[in-house]
């Protein structure tokens, strides 16, 4: 059963949609709150109420994309390792991130901006983590770098995307016309691809 969100949790939902919105035409730098607020047709005051600064609504934004990152990890902690772990916890996490397209590409678009915010060390530390999840006890350099490949491969079909490499003139005979969904499915096949050869420790 869906529980109905409160006007609160809907009203910081909008919020995160039209900032990511005027992130992506005119970068997160430029952007003004009241830019923000004049998008939502609110008042600067009403927005404060939900989000007093940019990095307030990074947050918000950070905490959004990791939800299926952290529903992964609290579904692989504390179980053994094993093959079919390593690609339950890729699947779950590529189903709650096709959803997410925009805050990937906003992520993958921002890192200079965020990668020394509490929110992208926040998020760092939920990719390391997965990370050492997927690829289990006693790895291998080569284990650790696969790992971190299948996960990643997520942010990379977003920026292909974006990119517009799939493009008409650019396109393979297949990949005329690829939704976000497509591109996520095919970024969860590379993953598999890539983890498959993550070995368990030889005992």
């Amino acid at each position: 059963m869906t529980t109905p969100q409160s006007p609160r949790s809907d009203t910081r939902a909008r919020i995160i949609d039209v900032a990511l919105e005027l992130f992506a035409e005119h970068g997160y730098e430029k952007t003004s709150l009241r830019e923000i607020a004049d998008r939502l047709g609110v008042t600067k005051a009403a927005l404060y109420y939900h989000f007093k600064t940019k990095d307030d609504i990074v947050r918000g934004i950070v905490e959004k994309m990791a939800a299926p990152l952290d529903d992964a990890i609290a579904f692989g902690e504390g179980k053994d390792w094993s093959p079919e772990l390593r690609d339950e916890l890729l699947r779950r996490f590529a189903a709650g991130m096709g959803e997410r397209a925009p805050l990937l590409r906003f992520f993958h678009e921002n890192q200079p901006a965020l990668r020394e915010s509490a929110a992208g060390l926040a998020f760092k530390e939920r990719m390391i983590k997965m990370i050492t999840l997927l690829h289990g006890p006693e790895p291998t350099f080569r284990d650790k770098l696969r790992a971190t490949v299948a996960l990643t491969s997520m942010h990379s079909a977003m920026f292909l995307l974006k990119a517009d490499l799939c493009g008409p003139g650019r396109e393979s005979a297949d990949s005329a016309s690829v939704s976000a969904d497509e591109a996520m499915e095919a970024a969860l096949e590379v993953a598999l691809e890539v983890a498959a050869h993550i070995e368990p420790p030889a005992h």
